[in-house]
C-alpha cells in the first residue's frame, strides 16, 4: 500500500461511500471501487461492511484508518519540512498539550518568533499526557507540555517555571464559594465534575483520601470549557486547573483553591536525538533562552 491509497481509503471511511469519495478526490467510482479491492486483497481482509449503499468500516478497517490517519498526518508533516524555501526560514511547529496556563509562555515565544519568523507556522493540539507521549513517539509532535510526566528518562526536556493549581470551578452563588478554600470534607457529598482520566480521578480520590469509587463524580470531561458549561446548569462543581475559566466580575463562576495546596509541575518535551525542522529549531533556542536549565 501507498500514500495514495491510504488517502484513498480514508476518503472513503469519511463520507461511508464510493460515489461521495470518488467525488471528493475528482476520480472515477470504478477506479476507486478497484483501489479499495487491491487493498482489501493485500491486506487479506475485508475494510468495509457494505450494506444499503452505506460503507461502515469493519474491525480491520477501524484499526487501519487509526493507523493511516497517524501515517499520512507524519507524511505530509515530513513533505512540508522538505519543501520549505531554502532562501528563507519557514516551516512548521507542532505542539502538543494539555489544558493549562501554562501555554501562555509558548504563546509569548511564538510570538516573538512569529515578528522575526513570519513565514513560521505553529500547530497546538490538545490532549491528555498519554495522546502526547503517544504522538511524540510517532513523530506527529516535535514538542510536548507534560503535566507530571511519569518518565522524563524517555525525553529531553525543560521544566516550566510555572505550576498549575489545583482547585474547584462553581457558581458565585454556590454555598462552597464563601469559603477561601476547598477542604477534602467539603466536597465529600457533593456532586463532583472531573477529567475523564483515571490519573486526574485518582489524584482526586487520594487528595480526599477515600477510594475512586466511593468519589461522586456525576460527571466526566476532556475539556474544561465543556466542563462549565455543566457547572453553569447547577450539575455540579467541577474539580480542575486554576486560569482556565474566566472568573471575574462579568462570569458567573468563581475558582477556589484546594487545601493542602495541590500543584502540578509541568515540562516541555521532545524526544531524545530528535532532529529538528529548521522551523522547530529555532523554537527550541528560543525556548532554551526563555526558560533556565
Amino acid at each position: 500500500m501507498d500514500i495514495r491509497e491510504l488517502k484513498y481509503f480514508l476518503a472513503v471511511a469519511r463520507e461511508e461511500s464510493i460515489s461521495k469519495a470518488a467525488n471528493y478526490l475528482y476520480i472515477t467510482q470504478p477506479s476507486l471501487t478497484r483501489q479499495m479491492q487491491s487493498l482489501e486483497k493485500e491486506i487479506g481482509k475485508p475494510l468495509f461492511s457494505r450494506k444499503n449503499r452505506k460503507m461502515t468500516l469493519t474491525e480491520t478497517g477501524s484499526l487501519l484508518r487509526k493507523h493511516a490517519e497517524e501515517i499520512v498526518a507524519l507524511y505530509e508533516k515530513t513533505q512540508k519540512a522538505l519543501s520549505s524555501p531554502s532562501e528563507r526560514v519557514s516551516g512548521e511547529v507542532y505542539i502538543g498539550c494539555s489544558e493549562s496556563y501554562a501555554v501562555k509562555i509558548i504563546a509569548k515565544i511564538a510570538k516573538e518568533i512569529r515578528s522575526e519568523y513570519p513565514n513560521i507556522t505553529f500547530h497546538l493540539s490538545s490532549g491528555d499526557s498519554i495522546d502526547v507521549s503517544e504522538k511524540l513517539e510517532k513523530g506527529l509532535l516535535d514538542f510536548g507540555i507534560l503535566i507530571e510526566a511519569a518518565n522524563l528518562n524517555e525525553y529531553d526536556g525543560l521544566r516550566l517555571p510555572v505550576r498549575d493549581v489545583w482547585g474547584v470551578l462553581m457558581r458565585k452563588d454556590a454555598p462552597l464559594a464563601r469559603k477561601e478554600v476547598i477542604e477534602p470534607q467539603d466536597l465529600t457529598d457533593k456532586p463532583i465534575i472531573c477529567s475523564k482520566h483515571s490519573i486526574a480521578i485518582r489524584n482526586i480520590a487520594r487528595w480526599m483520601k477515600t477510594d475512586p469509587e466511593k468519589l461522586n463524580i456525576v460527571a466526566t470531561y476532556n475539556l474544561i470549557y465543556n466542563a462549565s458549561l455543566l457547572v453553569e446548569e447547577g450539575i455540579g462543581y467541577a474539580i480542575g486547573l486554576d486560569k482556565l475559566i474566566h472568573t471575574g466580575t462579568d462570569s458567573p463562576f468563581t475558582f477556589r483553591p484546594l487545601s493542602p495546596l495541590t500543584e502540578s509541575p509541568l515540562d516541555i518535551v521532545w524526544k531524545k536525538y530528535q532532529i529538528f525542522s529548521p522551523a522547530a529549531q529555532i523554537f527550541l533556542q528560543k525556548l532554551q533562552e526563555r526558560i533556565p536549565h
